[in-house]
């Protein structure tokens, strides 16, 4: 089981898709709970790594349009989820992780 640590750019981002009322918080759990077990995700999260980032990034859909970008520290057991939104909050200008 990983220890999960929030960044505040996450926590922000996150507090905006929920109160948006187009996304449910039960979709965010169900992958976060996955992710923390170190259990597989579904084809259709389309989990995979961001290339070019100088970290292991990860990317995921937790919807069609509402990704999470996150790493994992597996010596430290630590899942850090990074950000979260639409592609168009994420990608619509140059992002740096």
């Amino acid at each position: 089981m990983l220890k999960l640590r929030k960044t505040s750019l996450f926590k922000k981002q996150y507090k905006k898709m929920i109160s948006s009322g187009r996304y449910k918080e039960e979709n965010f759990v169900e992958i976060l709970k996955k992710l923390v077990n170190q259990e597989p995700l579904d084809e259709k999260h389309n989990d995979h790594s961001l290339v070019g980032q100088k970290r292991p990034v990860r990317e995921l859909h937790i919807n069609p349009d509402w990704l999470l970008i996150y790493l994992i520290d597996d010596k430290q057991l630590i899942l850090t989820v990074v950000q979260t939104g639409t592609h168009s909050d994420l990608f619509g200008h140059k992002q740096q992780f």
